[in-house]
C-alpha cells in the first residue's frame, strides 16, 4: 500500500529543524503543499532566523510546493492569517501537525511562574490556536488530520521537565475531546510521543543515541498517523526505529456500600481499587461513570443504566 499526500495542503508548526523539517521534506516529497511554519527561535524560545525559508528552498528544490510562514503559534492571530495564506494560495488546508516547542528544563523548586507558563503556553495553548485556526475549514470540507505531539515526559513523567510534562499531557487530554467533536467531520486526531535527537535534546542525549534517534525514524508513524486511512484518537510512541502504542487504562470499579464510603474503607479496598486486572481503554470520559454504575448494579442489582460523565 503506498501512501501520498496528492492534492492534500500540510501545515507543519516547528518546521524549521529536526522533526518538523523531516515531516515537511516528506509531505512534499509525497506530494502534498507544505506551509512550514517556524518562528526561528532557539529551543528555550528566544532569538530567530530564516530557518523555514531553507526549509522551503530545500523543498522546491526537489521539485515540491511550499509556503514558508514566521507566524508564533501562540498568537491565534497569527494561526488564521497563515491559514488563510493557504487557502488563498492552495484551496485548503487538510493536514495539521502540532510540532512547534520550547524547552525551558529546571526542578520544580527552582521553575519560575514564567516558566511554567511559557512552555505551556507554546505547547499546549499553541497547539490549540493552531488547531482552533484551521478547525472550521476541517468541518466545512468534511476532513481533517491532526497530530498532537505529546511526549513521554507527559504520559510517565521526567524528573526536572513539570511545566513540559504538564502541556504534554494535556495535548493527550486534547485529543481525546476533538476527536469526538471532530468524527462526525471525518476529522481525525492522534498523539505521537516521538523519541527523536533534535536541538530540543541535543545535550541531553549522548552522540551515540543522539545518532540513533535521528528525526527521520519518527516520521513513518506522523505521516501514518495523518494519512486519509489513518486511525483516529491513537497514541503512539516512536524513536530509533521502533514503535509502540500507548493508552489511558482503568480498570473495574470496585463499588462501596453505604456503611464502607469512609477513609477507612477505602484504604481497607485499596488493593482491589489499584489492582491492574481487567484494564481496558475507555473512549470517551462517559465510560469512568458506566463503570462505576455497573459495578452498583453487580453489588445491589439496582441503578440507572447510564449517566453522563
Amino acid at each position: 500500500m503506498s501512501i501520498d499526500f496528492k492534492d492534500k495542503v500540510a501545515i507543519v508548526t516547528g518546521a524549521g529543524g529536526g522533526l518538523g523539517k523531516a515531516y515537511a521534506l516528506e509531505l512534499a516529497k509525497r506530494g502534498a503543499k507544505v506551509v512550514v511554519n517556524d518562528l526561528g527561535g532557539s529551543r528555550d524560545g528566544t532569538g530567530s532566523s530564516d530557518a523555514a525559508a531553507e526549509v522551503v528552498a530545500e523543498i522546491e528544490a526537489a521539485g515540491g510546493t511550499a509556503m514558508a510562514n514566521g507566524g508564533s503559534v501562540t498568537d491565534f492571530a497569527h494561526m488564521e492569517e497563515m491559514v488563510a495564506k493557504a487557502k488563498e494560495a492552495w484551496g485548503g488546508v487538510h493536514v495539521l501537525i502540532n510540532n512547534a516547542g520550547v524547552l525551558r528544563d529546571k526542578t520544580f523548586a527552582k521553575m519560575t511562574p514564567d516558566d511554567f507558563r511559557f512552555v505551556c503556553d507554546v505547547h499546549l495553548n499553541g497547539s490549540a490556536m493552531a488547531t482552533k485556526a484551521c478547525w472550521e475549514t476541517f468541518r466545512e470540507q468534511a476532513y481533517g488530520r491532526i497530530l498532537m505531539t505529546a511526549s513521554s515526559t507527559g504520559l510517565f513523567g521526567n524528573f526536572g521537565q513539570a511545566n513540559y510534562g504538564a502541556a504534554k499531557l494535556g495535548l493527550a487530554g486534547l485529543t481525546k475531546t476533538l476527536q469526538l467533536e471532530g468524527a462526525k467531520y471525518n476529522i481525525r486526531v492522534n498523539s505521537l510521543s516521538p523519541v527523536a535527537g533534535t536541538r530540543m535534546t541535543e545535550d541531553i542525549f549522548p552522540e551515540e543515541a543522539f545518532k540513533l534517534f535521528a528525526p527521520e525514524n519518527v516520521v513513518p508513524a506522523a505521516l501514518f498517523l495523518v494519512s486519509e486511512d489513518g486511525p483516529t484518537n491513537a497514541i503512539v510512541g516512536a524513536g530509533g526505529g521502533g514503535y509502540h502504542s500507548a493508552w489511558v487504562m482503568m480498570n473495574d470499579a470496585v463499588w462501596l456500600p453505604d456503611g464502607e464510603r469512609t477513609v477507612e474503607g477505602f484504604a481497607a479496598n485499596w488493593e482491589k481499587i489499584n489492582a491492574q486486572t481487567n484494564l481496558r481503554a475507555p473512549q470517551s470520559g462517559a465510560e469512568q461513570s458506566a463503570a462505576i454504575l455497573k459495578a452498583m448494579q453487580e453489588v445491589t442489582g439496582t441503578g440507572p443504566s447510564s449517566t453522563r460523565g
